[in-house]
């Protein structure tokens, strides 16, 4: 037996699954499943997660309360492994995923759309997939999704990738929101409140397990209810849950929407490393960014799809250079003039950055007809800040303060049209 041989023997002893396992023929994601009305409503639930091997084959197995369907491709720059499952509970350990073995450097789960899962897998260097199944619930054992890499070269690994796009069918598109429920003949202003991240995507993180998704999805429905209920305004979301929505679906909804204010909302952190940093920003768009911190910024958020295994590093610029180059300059006009007034209404409710109003290059912030603006909430980095965060008291201040904003930006521009139109 070749060492190579023996190692793979020992890690499927350790992980207590049999290497001869599996079905080369698994359906592709999304096809019914055997048996579909003997089981329970209730989504499958992943419980535990383990790996064996080294930096030549490595092999993951993860714990599911039932069998169901999936499928297996890999993607290039940064390498990773994609795993699409049907919508699933995770009730991971804390902090799993965090650290990774052999050709695994660590991965990601999480809701990509309703019905939906994924897990990311990132690669220490390039691999293929030999082999992904699932294995029945057997006596005590439960089901088990059983995925083995082997390290190959980059070349070996592009061809693969080739030969995966002719044959696998299209990833399955996260569609928008659905369209506004108001009436046609509502005449109020539409406002489209965007929570950063969501799903597989956790954006940023505290040191005490907070992550950025979950409080900005949280203030985003608090300042929804608050904007709803002055009655002048008609306010629709990108997304009301734990759910991934990529950054050029976020722009396309607010346009559909023919909204007339979008507000992205977020929250920082700093590298470790790094420095501190405290207090919130208001961004606008810009083709250079104002500071390093602001491009840093971009980059990291520009970049939050690569987590979802849609990498948009390669993809051809030339539809946000003509989106940047058609940006009317009214409309960049309005983005600061609301940026400015968002800026002093927050100042009463809570710490800002010493530099606060900031513009950058964002991607969610590339409708060129539509007034923009990406809020930084805080530094998930800062301990204060992350108290602040968390804060009922907080978020019910800064909440009214963003609200106040809004009401004077529209009524110093319904009063303008206005004059406008009298001129005329």
């Amino acid at each position: 037996m070749s060492v190579r041989a023996a190692i793979v023997l020992v890690g499927a002893v350790l992980l207590g699954i049999p290497l001869g396992a599996g079905a080369a023929g698994v359906p592709a994601f999304g096809a019914p499943s055997s048996g579909p009305g003997d089981e329970p409503a209730d989504f499958p639930v992943a419980s535990e997660v383990r790996l064996g091997g080294d930096e030549t084959t490595t092999r993951m197995v993860v714990d599911f309360s039932r069998k169901f369907d999936l499928r297996a491709f890999t993607l290039a720059n940064p390498y990773r492994v994609i795993i699409d499952l049907p919508q699933v509970a995770f009730r991971f350990p804390p902090k799993t995923g965090e650290g990774g073995r052999g050709l695994i450097k660590a991965f990601r789960y999480g809701l990509m759309m309703t019905g939906g899962s994924r897990i990311v897998i990132d690669l220490t260097r390039p691999a293929r997939v030999e082999k992904s199944f699932m294995l029945d619930a057997t006596n005590d054992q439960p089901a088990r999704l059983v995925l083995d890499l082997a390290a190959v070269d980059r070349d070996a690994f592009l061809r693969t990738i080739a030969l995966e796009n002719r044959v696998r069918e299209p990833a399955a598109v996260v569609k928008p929101a659905p369209k506004s429920d108001a009436p046609k003949s509502d005449a109020r202003p539409i406002i489209v409140l965007d929570p950063g991240h969501g799903g597989i995507d956790n954006g940023t993180k505290s040191a005490s397990g907070e992550m950025e998704k979950t409080i900005v999805l949280e203030f985003a429905l608090l300042l929804r209810d608050k904007i709803e209920k002055t009655g002048k305004y008609h306010v629709v979301m990108t997304r009301s849950d734990d759910t991934f929505v990529a950054l050029a679906d976020r722009v396309q909804f607010a346009r559909s929407q023919a909204a007339a204010l979008f507000i992205s909302i977020h929250a920082d952190a700093l590298p470790r490393g790094e420095g501190d940093a405290q207090g919130a920003s208001v961004y606008t768009l810009s083709e250079t960014a104002s500071d390093s911190e602001a491009a840093r910024l971009a980059e990291t958020e520009n970049r939050a799809d690569v987590i979802a295994g849609v990498d948009l590093t390669f993809e051809p610029n030339d539809v946000a250079d003509i989106l940047i180059d058609l940006a009317q300059r009214e409309t960049k006009s309005f983005s600061v003039q609301f940026a400015r007034g968002l800026i002093d209404s927050m100042r009463t409710a809570t710490r800002m950055h010493k530099n606060s109003l900031k513009s950058a290059g964002f991607r969610v912030l590339k409708a060129p007809d539509i007034p923009s603006v990406l809020v930084e909430l805080g530094y998930v980095s800062n301990r204060q800040d992350i108290k602040s965060l968390t804060s009922a008291d907080w978020r019910e201040h800064t909440a009214d303060s963003i609200a106040q904003a809004i009401d004077r930006f529209f009524i110093t521009r319904l009063a303008g049209s206005s004059r406008g139109n009298g001129q005329n």
